[in-house]
């Protein structure tokens, strides 16, 4: 099996873990388990970029010394990776030894292909991004168009990377390795920017003292970006001699994928600046970058003075390190900017986990299969399957290998959505074979087979899901008779023969997975994080004399007549089922989404709809929703709408109105 190499960005210690950070963690590992599901040989990485000016700065603000100031940053990011269940294999500071020793061996490596010299260099600095601006680059007022803060003039002695020598080489890599970044609008924004010149790279500093010192010229310290890069070959051991680090050869330059997961911020070093130095050095490339968006927090963007920056910590006590995975890789379309949202986050919990999984679990397991089979798993007699049976294996068929297909394509939202297609499917199973009513009959035989099915279905989601909540789901497993699950090098786990559940393993109800959060309990959960104050109490109002009370309506008749319309004014509203072909976000708006539909008619129409800040636009596709389809357009951001999407709304936010079944686009909705 080929090798799998999965990467973090390498995190700046400028400050603690926030919930962005959380979210490249958690992708990482998921994909990393995923890996080690299906038996790869896998390796995680982690780990923390220590070096730069803004980092000797901070440990001066502080009052100590920039390794002093490291070494107190390191603790809260392992105890946030531990805390959210991250299994990385490795953790590498920029500070080590052996990060030190390989940073000076590949520039070594550089300087000897002819791509270092020595010159001068004066140009305008962020010291928070760590790179250099372009004028063109810069916001009015000669700001950094990342942080809005104004950039520092800098002139100093430097090393030069020949960066100018590489452009045409990038660009023809990426052309033969079209997936190279990911997603594609990331990507052509790379290309863009190399096909617009690229200009030589400083790679040293003589301003601070606070990196790596060039061998051979101590006065020079290099390029933070140049040196952070490498941890992802220094944590393998390499590069070295053949042989000589095991982990380098294996996982680097054996073949198999070589991932690295950044922020769209810090992609242009990713997929510009490494693949030049690992050419020049004579290195592989990575096989993919994937860039994710960034998070706002309940629609704002995260900052210290509106207290809205979110450390994982009080999350996990709040929710649980599994519910929080799970919310952060479900709610947010891998690669698109998201919303980090309380409210969403606990409808999320009720409607999918308590509702659907949970409840699942606990309708079979705590109740059939312990009084009607004694606790054990029944029989399941293939021969004896029905149509219904069919339909469930069918769709448990599809949710396996649409979401094998959506992890390896690192979309991770995308696997859920096929994943809880089976939780749909089994639950309306249920309702469908009514196992209640076989166990009222004595027709123990059919509910066998129904009780199997479903704790079948169950063992196939403990399997999926474990990337995703692996606490949880072992806590799945041991409900329905199974042990933990343990990835074995070479031995393929993932569920693709419906029927391998043991019968007569012994199930072991316990207390619900997931407890439904209820409305007082949900109110305790706001106001924990500041997000919604208790009513104010009032005092009781004098007491008045009595009138004769009004007689009561008898019927909905005697409602407020100015509420009520006639069956008229409801005849005029044409509602029509849409199937959604396109979504896109509308540019510099959060909450619009640009959708295709048909509707029935010879061309799709375009409709604009305010629910960005709860759905990605790829999770739109495909489905079928309810529209008006005879609202007047209208214009909004220079884009046309050709109707509306209808959307149930309360406090936990937007939900669209979606068609279960496959009706046909354009029938009228009555």
């Amino acid at each position: 099996m080929q090798p799998f190499f999965v990467t973090t960005p390498i995190y700046y210690v400028n400050d603690k873990p926030h919930i962005g950070h959380a979210y490249s963690t958690i992708a990482v590992d998921v994909l990393a388990r995923y890996a080690k599901l299906r038996g790869r040989p896998t390796f995680m990485l982690t780990g923390l970029d220590e070096h730069g000016l803004k980092i000797e700065r901070r440990a001066s603000e502080e009052g100590l010394s920039p390794k002093e100031f490291c070494d107190r940053m390191v603790p809260p990011f392992r105890d946030a990776w531990r805390e959210l269940e991250c299994a990385n294999d490795d953790f590498i500071r920029t500070t080590e030894s052996r990060h030190e020793k390989l940073a000076v061996a590949l520039w070594k490596k550089v300087e000897a292909a002819g791509d270092i010299y020595l010159g001068d260099y004066e140009d305008w600095y962020c010291v928070g991004c760590e790179s250099f601006k372009t004028e063109k680059e810069l916001l009015p007022g000669n700001l950094c168009p990342d942080h809005k803060k104004p950039v520092e003039r800098i002139k100093e002695e430097c090393y030069f990377f020949r960066l100018s020598a590489y452009g045409d080489k990038l660009l023809a890599y990426f052309e033969a390795h079209p997936t190279f970044v990911q997603p594609e609008g990331r990507f052509n924004e790379v290309k863009a920017f190399i096909r617009e010149g690229l200009r030589d790279l400083a790679i040293s500093r003589t301003s601070f003292r606070w990196g790596i010192p060039v061998d051979g010229n101590p006065h020079h310290v290099m390029y933070v970006w140049f040196d952070a890069l490498q941890n992802y070959l220094s944590a393998l051991g390499g590069p070295a001699a053949p042989g000589t680090a095991p982990l380098f050869d294996r996982f680097w330059m054996d073949g198999g994928d070589r991932v690295h997961i950044v922020g769209k911020d810090i992609l242009r070093f990713h997929a510009i600046f490494w693949p030049a130095f690992l050419m020049s050095a004579g290195l592989p490339l990575p096989t993919r970058i994937e860039a994710h968006g960034w998070l706002t927090v309940n629609g704002e963007k995260m900052s210290k003075s509106l207290g809205n920056f979110l450390p994982p910590g009080p999350l996990v006590d709040a929710f649980g390190a599994d519910v929080l995975r799970y919310y952060l890789m479900r709610e947010i379309g891998f690669g698109q900017d998201g919303d980090f949202s309380h409210a969403n986050l606990i409808a999320r919990y009720n409607g999918e986990l308590a509702n659907g999984l949970g409840n699942l679990l606990n309708r079979i397991v705590a109740s059939l299969v312990k009084t009607s089979f004694g606790g054990k798993v029944p029989v399941f007699a293939r021969d004896a399957l029905r149509d219904e049976d069919r339909l469930l294996l069918s769709v448990a068929d599809k949710a396996s290998k649409d979401a094998a297909a959506h992890l390896e394509d690192i979309a991770p939202h995308r696997a859920l959505d096929a994943i809880f297609e089976l939780v749909a499917a089994t639950n309306k199973y249920v309702d469908a074979t009514a196992p209640w009513a076989l166990a009222k009959s004595g027709d123990t035989a059919r509910l066998g087979q129904v009780c199997y099915s479903v704790l079948e279905s169950l063992r196939w989601l403990s399997i999926m899901l474990w990337p995703f909540m692996p606490s949880k789901c072992d806590g799945l497993r041991g409900q329905i008779g199974l042990s933990t699950l343990l990835p074995v090098e070479g031995l393929d786990l993932w569920p693709s023969v419906f029927g391998a559940l043991s019968s007569g393993l012994t199930t072991n109800p316990s207390a619900p997975l997931f407890p439904r959060i209820d409305k007082d309990q949900e109110q305790a959960l706001m106001e924990r994080f500041g997000l919604r104050k208790p009513e104010p109490a009032t005092a009781p109002k004098p007491a008045k004399a009595e009138k004769p009370p009004k007689e009561a309506p008898t019927d909905a008749s005697s409602a407020d007549a100015g509420d009520t319309i006639g069956i008229d004014d409801v005849m005029k509203v044409k509602l029509r089922l849409a199937l959604v072909l396109e979504a896109e976000r509308v540019p510099k708006s959060d909450k619009l989404l640009k959708l295709k539909v048909d509707v029935g008619e010879a061309e799709p129409r375009q409709i604009l709809a305010g629910i960005g800040l709860h759905y990605a636009p790829e999770s739109l596709v495909d489905k079928r929703i309810v529209v008006v389809a005879n609202l007047a357009p209208r214009k909004m951001m220079g884009h046309e709408s050709q109707g509306m999407v209808l959307a149930a709304s309360d406090a936990a936010g937007l939900s669209v109105l979606f068609v279960d079944k496959d009706v046909a686009p354009g029938s009228p909705v009555k």
